[in-house]
């Protein structure tokens, strides 16, 4: 017994030692490496084309685009509160069941921590799976799944082991009869700080089509996880400016998105609107406002919340000089934090001011619009920031 005793001493001795002499980690780029690895070239090479033609809103477009990632992997499942028999609360997983049986699209029980418990179970056994958060103040039930596993396996096991996962979930305010704190959030601070993590917030039908086949894509070669935030005020949405219009309406993509590259809409030398979900499409209709009263503006979607588009980002403030930050989510712990951050590391000269919603819940029916974003304060700040920098 002291001879096996001693034989097994020595052998974790030995082996101790050979760890002790491997190359150590000495560098922020080597301990972050299996992080978020990125083969953006072999991710855009898995992406098959979507076949459909006729402009669709955003739910439809994501409901398409499910239907056909459902078709392209088979080891695809997607899941969450009420996804499967009823197709969601506002129909964007409708027909996907009878599509692809229930095995792969299925309901689950009320509770997010399982919803995203099976999510890092499928994922870590070789399946990619797409669960749904039905409304985002839901996801920080959970979120410890994401920052505590998800995200983390892959760095503790140096890439050894992954959670490829693509989660949708509806949020951010603006929505019509049926709202209060719980079915209107705006908050992501939650998110936005986990290392590794990939934020996806599409505000067009064509992007979300584009991103969410990025996102799958991803997850699937690199075993990216990401979540997919879909905003619920514009998931029937038709029109942009003017009633019938049709402006918010888009066919499939042609073009893939890559993560990490925003969308610049028109030209102007005046100024530059940067923004990000609903925040779009009151940027575009403030945009065409200030058109008419001699205020030339261009507007960066930045699409991606992390990684940011910093690349677009530098270069769409440069080509103004002043840039407006339309952030939908609170002042503090907001997007637009980041986003000023990140034009100040990278070096702009420029002037920079923001709109944010306020610091609170937001309340039930008509009250939302007190502490929400709007056209008018997004509108009133562009006119202050243009007059003192074009002195008109």
């Amino acid at each position: 017994m002291l001879d096996r005793y001693e034989a097994k001493r020595a052998e974790v001795q030995r082996l101790a030692t050979e760890a002790s002499e491997r190359p150590q980690l000495d560098s922020a780029k080597a301990v972050m490496a299996p992080l978020a690895p990125r083969r953006p070239a072999q991710v855009e090479a898995r992406i098959d084309k979507l076949t459909w033609t006729e402009p669709q809103t955003f739910a439809q477009s994501v409901n398409r685009t499910l239907a056909q990632l459902l078709d392209q992997y088979p080891s695809l499942c997607v899941f969450g509160e009420d996804v499967a028999r009823k197709g969601g609360v506002y129909g964007v997983t409708r027909g996907l069941q009878k599509r692809a049986g229930a095995g792969r699209v299925f309901d689950t029980l009320l509770d997010e921590q399982s919803i995203l418990g099976l999510g890092l179970g499928l994922g870590v056994s070789g399946l990619l799976p797409i669960p749904e958060i039905q409304y985002l103040a839901y996801l920080h039930n959970a979120a410890d799944q994401l920052r505590g596993e998800g995200a983390s396996l892959p760095f503790f096991s140096n890439g050894q082991y992954r959670n490829p996962m693509v989660v949708r979930i509806a949020g951010y305010g603006y929505q019509k009869g049926f709202g209060g704190h719980f079915h209107n959030d705006n908050a992501i601070a939650a998110l936005r700080d986990i290392p590794g993590l990939v934020i996806a917030s599409p505000s067009r039908p064509d992007d979300a089509a584009a991103m969410l086949r990025t996102c799958v894509a991803a997850a699937d070669v690199d075993g990216t996880l990401s979540v997919f935030l879909e905003p619920i005020a514009l998931y029937h949405t038709r029109d942009l400016h003017d009633d019938g219009d049709g402006g918010w309406l888009a066919p499939a993509p042609s073009e893939h998105v890559p993560i990490g590259r925003g969308r610049t809409y028109g030209d102007g030398t005046d100024l530059t609107l940067v923004t990000f979900g609903n925040g779009v499409r009151m940027s575009l209709r403030v945009a065409r406002r200030l058109a008419a009263e001699g205020v030339a503006a261009r507007v960066l979607d930045l699409r991606w919340l992390a990684p940011l588009p910093l690349d677009d980002l530098l270069r769409e403030a440069a080509a103004t000089g002043r840039v407006l930050v339309v952030d939908e989510t609170r002042r503090t712990g907001g997007v637009s934090e980041g986003v000023i951050a990140a034009l100040s590391d990278g070096g702009f000269t420029g002037i920079v001011q923001r709109v944010a919603s306020e610091d609170s819940f937001i309340p039930l029916g008509e009250a939302a619009r007190t502490v929400l974003l709007s056209e008018e304060s997004i509108h009133d700040a562009a006119i202050s920031l243009a007059a003192q920098q074009l002195h008109i």
